[in-house]
């Protein structure tokens, strides 16, 4: 981290521009992974169907994707779906199992543009063939790009996801293909659905809620946590840099001094 008494103080006065130039001068977080909360209550306060809520949702996504990539963050984990969000209204969930879809579809040519490459974690069991076959093509035409990873957690759980790689990491024990005494955190790192990703640097809710939902529970174990009680749809560019801003003033000591 950055020495805190020659940090820069953020003004009111500054421009967007002006706050982006100031962040680009410090190191920035290189994996920045949100759960993405409030698109219902967003709704409601308006009087608008959740659904809505959700569709103003993808807009924020669009907003925070050009700007992390800008920042030069090079992957941006969005907790888009749940294990457990199938338990809601089937309307709601086949709603939002069609952004997908909608959203890549508009916004794929400008994500090639970009150099942004478009990652899934989550499984793939249970998802509709519309919204595989959107975010499979999205991965296909983008895995030659080489900049920002957006990476969506689609069908994911944290917990599902460590039982799974115990169990592989169980059977290539049984295989012969590695041996216990071998095993550490790096190798278990690599039974996870984020094998080729850092953990995240930087972990941001929306909402004001102030928990973990099942999502990547190992991989957080050092990251940096920065809660707001904006609602997702609400989030601006200014509320990402002011997450950021917050992250570059913080010591990292990982467990030392």
């Amino acid at each position: 981290m950055i020495n805190k008494k020659n940090f820069w103080k953020s003004k009111e006065s500054d421009t967007l521009d002006e706050r982006i130039k100031k962040v680009k001068k410090y190191p920035v977080p290189n994996h920045i992974a949100i759960i993405m909360d409030g698109n219902g209550r967003w709704a409601k306060k308006r009087a608008l169907p959740r659904i809505a809520g959700h569709s103003e949702g993808m807009k924020t996504v669009r907003k925070m994707t050009k700007l992390a990539n800008e920042l030069g963050v090079q992957a941006l984990t969005l907790y888009a779906f749940s294990t457990e969000n199938w338990k809601r209204p089937k309307n709601e969930v086949d709603f939002l199992m069609k952004l997908p879809e909608e959203f890549l579809g508009t916004f794929l040519p400008e994500l090639i543009g970009e150099n942004v490459r478009v990652e899934m974690i989550g499984d793939h069991e249970n998802l509709p063939s519309h919204t595989l076959h959107a975010v499979k093509k999205a991965m296909k035409d983008t895995e030659e790009n080489d900049g920002l990873i957006l990476n969506f957690a689609l069908n994911y759980g944290s917990r599902t996801e460590i039982l799974s790689a115990v169990k592989n990491m169980a059977a290539d024990i049984k295989n012969g293909i590695i041996d216990e005494t071998s095993i550490n955190e790096e190798m278990f790192s690599q039974y996870l659905m984020t094998k080729n990703l850092r953990d995240p640097d930087l972990l941001i809710r929306t909402s004001g809620e102030i928990r973990l939902s099942n999502f990547m529970l190992w991989q957080l174990a050092y990251t940096e946590f920065w809660f707001t009680d904006v609602l997702w749809p609400d989030f601006s560019e200014g509320h990402l840099l002011e997450a950021i801003e917050a992250y570059q003033k913080r010591s990292r000591r990982f467990g030392g001094l």
